[in-house]
C-alpha cells in the first residue's frame, strides 16, 4: 500500500441517520406488504382453491433454486463497493457497476435457459391432481419470465443504493409497485377469477419497479455510470467471494425452497399450501426483523473499514443483546398465538399438529438469533471461508428431507430444517471470531448467547403455560385473550430479562464490559 493510500482520508457514511431512515421506510413497506399477501392468500384459497396456492408455493420455490445462478454477485459487488465509497474512488465504483451490469444480463439469460430445461420434470414434482383449468407449463413460464426480468432490466442498479445505505429508496419504490400489483391481483381474484391474469401481474410490475429504481438511481448518483474495467486483482477477489456466496446460498435455499418442493412431491399440493401458510407468518415477522439487519448492513460494512476491531467487537455485543431478546419475545408470541391465529384466519382444517408448530418456533428462534453474527460475517466478506459449512448444511437438509418425510411426514421436513439452522448459527459465529476478531473471546460470547437462549425458552414456557388457562371460546375471542395475555406476560418477563442481563452482568446497551 502506497503512502498516498495510507494518508487518504476515509469517508464515513451518516450511518445512524441512514439506518434510521432505512428502518422507517422498510417498516412502512413491510406493514403495507404484509397485509396484502395475507389478504390475497385468503381470497385465493377461499375463492379459487387450495391447490392454486400450492402451485404458487411450488413454482416460487423452484425459481428460488434457479436463483442460485446469481451466485451471490449482488452481495459480493456491494461488499466490494464499501472501500471505494469510503475512499471516494469513483472510477472503481463505475467499473464495478459496469462489470455487475454485464454479469446480471448473462445471469438473466442463464436462468431463462435453465428454467426452460426444468419444464419437462414439473409433473413429477406434484403429487395428486392439478386443477383442470390450469396448464402448468404456461403458468410456470410466467413465473420464469418474471424472475428473469428482475435481472435483465436494471437489476444491477440496486447495488449503488445498498452500498450507500439508501435502502429506503428501494423500500419506497417497492411499496408503490407491490401495492399497485396487489390491488390489481385482488380485483382479478374477486371479479374475473382468472388465475393466469392474476400471475401475469407479477412480471408487469417487476418491470415497473426496476424502471423506477433505475430512474431514481440516475437522479441520486449522476456521477456514476457503467464504464471502465476492473483490475484483475479485484475480479479475482470477487470471484473468490462469489464462490463462497454461491455455496452459502445453496445452504439457505436448501432450508427454504427445497422444503416446499419435497412436500409437494411427497405430501401433495394441499399440505404444501398449509405448510406455506405457516411459513408466511414466519416470513412476515422475519421480514420486519430483516429491515433492521438490512438497514445496518452498509453501516456495519463502512464501520469495518473505518473503525478498530475492538470497537466493532463492542458494537457486535451491543446489537446482539437487544436483537436476541427481541427475537425471544417474537418467538414467545408465535408459540402462544400461532394456532389461534391460523384457526381465526383459515379455520381448523388448515392447522398443522402442535408439535410441528413448536419445531417451527424453535427454527425461527435459531435462525434469527444468528442474524447479528451473520450481519458482521457478511459485511466482512468471509463467504469463502464458510464454504464447507454451507455444503454440509445443504447436504444434511436435503438428505434429512428425503429420508424423514417418508417416515414422519411434515415433522421430518421441519426437524431437518432445525438441525441445519443450528449448524449455520454456530459456524458463522466461529468463522467471525477466528478470522476477523482473532481473539479468545469466542467461548465467552457463545456462553452469553446460550444464557439468553435459556432465558428466552424459560419465558416462552411460562408465558405459554399462562395462556393454557384461557377457557374454550370461539376462534375470535380465543385469539384476542391469547393476544392480551401473551403480550402482557411476555413483555414484562423480557423487560426484567434485559434488566438482569444489562445490570447484573454489566452488559448495558451503552457500555459493555470488555
Amino acid at each position: 500500500m502506497s503512502e498516498q493510500e495510507i494518508l487518504k482520508p476515509k469517508i464515513k457514511l451518516s450511518r445512524t441517520k441512514n439506518a434510521v431512515r432505512n428502518i422507517y421506510s422498510g417498516m412502512f413497506n413491510k406493514i403495507f406488504t404484509i397485509f396484502f399477501p395475507f389478504l390475497i392468500r385468503t381470497v385465493l384459497i377461499k375463492k379459487i382453491g387450495i391447490e392454486y396456492a400450492g402451485l404458487n408455493s411450488l413454482f416460487s420455490s423452484i425459481l428460488q433454486v434457479l436463483n442460485l445462478t446469481e451466485l451471490g454477485f449482488a452481495s459480493a459487488v456491494v461488499y466490494s463497493m464499501y472501500k471505494p465509497i469510503a475512499e471516494d474512488d469513483k472510477d472503481t465504483i463505475c467499473a464495478l457497476l459496469n462489470f455487475y451490469k454485464r454479469v446480471y444480463f448473462i445471469i438473466g439469460l442463464v436462468i431463462l435457459a435453465l428454467g426452460t430445461a426444468v419444464m419437462p420434470f414439473l409433473p413429477h414434482l406434484i403429487k395428486g391432481n392439478v386443477p383442470q383449468d390450469i396448464n402448468i407449463y404456461v403458468l410456470y413460464s410466467i413465473y420464469l419470465v418474471n424472475t428473469s426480468l428482475s435481472y435483465l432490466l436494471f437489476g444491477y442498479k440496486n447495488s449503488l443504493l445498498n452500498a450507500h445505505q439508501r435502502r429506503d429508496v428501494i423500500s419506497n419504490i417497492l411499496t408503490i409497485t407491490q401495492g399497485l400489483m396487489n390491488i390489481c391481483q385482488l380485483l382479478i381474484l374477486v371479479t374475473i377469477k382468472n388465475y393466469y391474469l392474476y400471475v401475469l401481474m407479477m412480471p408487469i410490475f417487476t418491470v415497473l419497479n426496476n424502471v423506477m429504481v433505475g430512474i431514481e438511481t440516475k437522479r441520486m448518483f449522476p456521477e456514476y455510470s457503467c464504464k471502465g474495467k476492473l483490475d484483475i486483482s479485484v475480479k479475482k477477489d470477487i470471484r473468490k467471494k462469489v464462490a463462497g456466496l454461491m455455496i452459502s446460498k445453496l445452504a439457505q435455499t436448501s432450508r427454504n425452497s427445497f422444503d416446499s418442493i419435497f412436500i409437494s412431491a411427497f405430501l401433495g399440493l394441499a399440505m404444501t399450501t398449509i405448510y406455506s401458510n405457516y411459513l408466511l407468518v414466519i416470513s412476515a415477522i422475519t421480514g420486519i426483523l430483516n429491515i433492521v439487519i438490512n438497514s445496518l448492513q452498509a453501516g456495519v460494512g463502512n464501520t469495518l473499514q473505518t473503525e478498530t476491531k475492538e470497537k466493532n467487537y463492542e458494537n457486535l455485543k451491543k446489537f446482539n443483546l437487544l436483537y436476541t431478546l427481541f427475537v425471544g419475545w417474537c418467538t414467545t408470541c408465535m408459540l402462544c398465538m400461532y394456532q389461534s391465529f391460523m384457526e381465526l384466519w383459515l379455520g381448523k382444517d388448515f392447522l398443522l399438529p402442535f408439535g410441528a408448530v413448536v419445531l417451527l418456533c424453535l427454527y425461527f428462534y435459531i435462525l434469527k438469533a444468528g442474524d447479528i453474527n451473520s450481519l458482521y460475517y457478511n459485511a466482512s466478506g468471509m463467504w469463502w471461508h464458510g464454504k464447507y459449512r454451507a455444503i454440509t448444511e445443504a447436504l444434511l437438509n436435503l438428505l434429512g428431507n428425503f429420508i424423514l418425510v417418508k417416515y414422519i411426514g411434515i415433522y421430518g421436513i421441519v426437524i431437518s430444517t432445525v438441525i441445519t439452522a443450528i449448524i449455520g448459527h454456530f459456524w458463522n459465529g466461529q468463522f467471525l471470531f477466528k478470522l476477523y476478531y482473532k481473539n479468545n473471546k469466542m467461548i465467552r460470547y457463545f456462553l452469553f448467547e446460550g444464557m439468553i437462549a435459556v432465558m428466552s425458552f424459560s419465558i416462552c414456557i411460562l408465558t405459554f403455560t399462562a395462556t393454557t388457562f384461557i377457557p374454550e371460546l370461539d376462534a375470535t375471542r380465543t385469539f384476542i385473550f391469547t393476544l392480551l395475555i401473551t403480550g402482557t406476560v411476555a413483555t414484562i418477563l423480557f423487560s426484567f430479562s434485559y434488566i438482569f442481563v444489562s445490570r447484573i452482568l454489566k452488559l448495558t446497551i451503552y457500555k459493555i464490559k470488555k
